[in-house]
């Protein structure tokens, strides 16, 4: 029977015609024509005048509240055949911008509106709470506080385990002694994470208290610099020094500050200056002077004597 189907199938591939002789049409090939089936445009709801005159059926319908924290009535809105939803302006302390959304309906053929749910909802300029996050989302640096324990996941991509070879010989001090070493040490992902924490942080080279200090006073360079161990050597290193604000704290290599080692304070030797001559006029020294036997010399200056003359010379002039 299958061969008979076959025979005839290929009979009429070379005829073109049926087993009653009449010629048979080639159908076109069958494509893709797109959605078969078109939806019915959708149709906008119609206002139920009924259901939108009932305002104050959706007002009373509010009960959760005191009539005072009801506000205006705003608008109604069509949801479907015979269902509208009227908004009324909330009026309680701390929600601005909400609104109370009464849906009420009524059945064909009857003017009876009965409510069929009271719902609170935000406006557009509603004061709304932040999305939720996961906590460890949420979590910043400096929360942690005394007594506070946080969870780290077992699959955490910092932490490799400690039996595993790391590319950091410091860490394999760390990890391979007497095979008491940590169950997990910084994987490179988590080094490479820390570093660049710190680098952009408070404590890199962009911070404001290095770009304010000289370009010379750099950590790098400083006798205070007391630099990590393994491969975070080459870039970070702990600040050692009492005074400077990044005491105790983990720094960039280029980082600065204006307590550097280096920078010292040229001191002038200070002038001496020439004491005055200081007179004692406190007291009096009595002192015994003696009278000269013979005659006694006195010697004038020319200066003096001249001036003598002149003054003998002159007349005097009568007042009158």
């Amino acid at each position: 029977m299958c061969t008979i189907l076959a025979h005839l199938v290929q009979v009429r591939r070379t005829t073109g015609k049926t087993h009653s002789g009449s010629a048979c049409r080639r159908l076109p090939r069958m494509g893709n024509n797109g959605r078969v089936t078109r939806p019915a445009p959708a149709r906008a709801a119609r206002l139920d005048q009924v259901c939108a005159a009932a305002v104050e059926v959706a007002r009373d319908a509010i009960t959760e509240v005191e009539p005072a924290d009801i506000g205006d009535h705003l608008r109604a809105v069509a949801e479907g055949d015979r269902v509208v939803t009227h908004y009324f302006e909330c009026l309680l302390g701390g929600y601005r911008g909400w609104r109370w959304a009464v849906t009420v309906t009524r059945v064909p053929r009857s003017r009876q509106v009965t409510v069929c749910e009271t719902v609170l909802l935000p406006g557009s300029d509603a004061l709304l709470a932040p999305g939720w996050l996961p906590w460890q989302e949420r979590l910043k640096p400096g929360d942690l506080g005394p007594g506070d324990l946080i969870l780290t996941p077992s699959d955490d991509d910092r932490l490799a385990p400690g039996y595993l070879l790391s590319d950091d010989p410091a860490v394999e001090e760390t990890s391979w002694e007497l095979g008491l070493g940590r169950p997990r040490v910084l994987s490179r992902e988590g080094r490479a994470e820390a570093a660049q924490r710190w680098y952009d942080g408070d404590h890199g080279p962009s911070a404001p208290i290095s770009t304010a200090a000289p370009a010379s006073a750099r950590c790098g360079t400083c006798g205070f610099y007391l630099p990590l161990a393994g491969a975070l050597r080459q870039a970070f290193g702990a600040c050692g020094n009492f005074y400077a604000p990044d005491d105790g704290r983990v720094v960039s290599a280029d980082h600065g500050c204006g307590a550097h080692s280096e920078t010292l304070v040229e001191t002038a030797e200070p002038a001496i200056d020439e004491l005055p001559t200081v007179y004692d006029d406190s007291a009096v020294e009595s002192m015994t002077v003696g009278v000269a036997s013979g005659p006694v010399e006195t010697s004038v200056p020319v200066e003096a004597s001249v001036s003598a003359e002149q003054a003998g010379s002159v007349e005097p002039v009568d007042p009158s």
